[in-house]
């Protein structure tokens, strides 16, 4: 498979590299990234300096780094909560149905009423202060996608022949569920999964963008990319660093996602 797509390697090798960069951030970096030192204000990349330094004299490489360990810690636990949550309900409503179903569908169309950005920019304005405020906006935001995957999923399964045969065995529907359903709702999950960390990551860094991630002198690609915005002209790399940092892991992601689909739809298919 991985002959016939070879963007499934590309997009996996810049996803390993930017966990590599978010791991390498929380552990160590060349520099303090928060170390203000105004004698070495606005330098150019160097040897020193790989990516230069900021207005505040700031290691803009060490920076990158430890923006990447925020950014994708938050885009991770997000898709985390997303994927463990989202999944057992909609496994739960599209196999109980009835009125749990019918509440469950209701408050899902609620939420995707409002743009999953707008939600959570919402969200974190009534949470802030929070440090987890950011992942909970955005689980918030992204739950009824991941609700109504695996909802979907489920109603169609549970029509098939081996369900039938659970429940003339008279096994319990908690049995059934566990047993037979949710393995074969793996597939959609992993590739919505994926999706979901590609989206929370962009919007992360929307969030921090608008100051809403974050408190300084946190660093997070969207507020390294909101703070350059007075320095373009004279300091370019300020913008470029976040922007290709952001660019990179979404076209990382997008790649390795759209392997894991026909991966998953040449298996079923087989």
């Amino acid at each position: 498979m991985l002959k016939t797509r070879p963007s499934g390697i590309v997009g996996m090798v810049v996803l390993a590299l930017v966990v590599s960069a978010a791991i390498a951030g929380a552990i160590a970096t060349p520099f303090d990234p928060t170390l203000v030192d105004f004698s070495s204000r606005l330098l150019p990349p160097s040897l020193r300096h790989w990516l230069g330094t900021d207005e505040w004299g700031r290691d803009v490489f060490s920076r990158l780094l430890s923006g990447a360990a925020i950014t994708v810690s938050v885009a991770g636990m997000t898709t985390l909560l997303v994927t463990v949550f989202g999944a057992l309900l909609g496994a739960f409503s599209g196999f109980v149905g009835g009125w749990f179903d019918r509440v469950v569908v209701a408050l899902m169309d609620a939420f995707l009423a409002f743009p999953a950005l707008v939600l959570a920019i919402a969200m974190t304005t009534v949470l802030a202060g929070s440090p987890v405020a950011p992942v909970i906006a955005l689980a918030v935001a992204y739950m009824p996608y991941m609700v109504r995957v695996v909802r979907a999923n489920v109603m169609t399964m549970r029509q098939r022949d081996f369900i039938a045969a659970s429940k003339v065995m008279r096994n319990s529907a908690a049995f059934t569920l566990v047993r037979h359903i949710m393995p074969n709702t793996v597939a959609p999950v992993l590739v919505m999964a994926t999706s979901l960390f590609g989206w929370a990551l962009l919007a992360e860094s929307a969030l921090s963008f608008l100051g809403l991630g974050l408190a300084p002198p946190a660093a997070s690609w969207g507020g390294m990319l909101a703070d350059s915005r007075n320095y373009f002209a004279d300091a370019p790399w300020l913008a470029i660093a976040p922007g290709v940092a952001i660019s990179g892991a979404l076209l990382g992601i997008n790649l390795f996602g759209d392997f894991c689909r026909d991966y998953f739809d040449r298996k079923m298919k087989d």
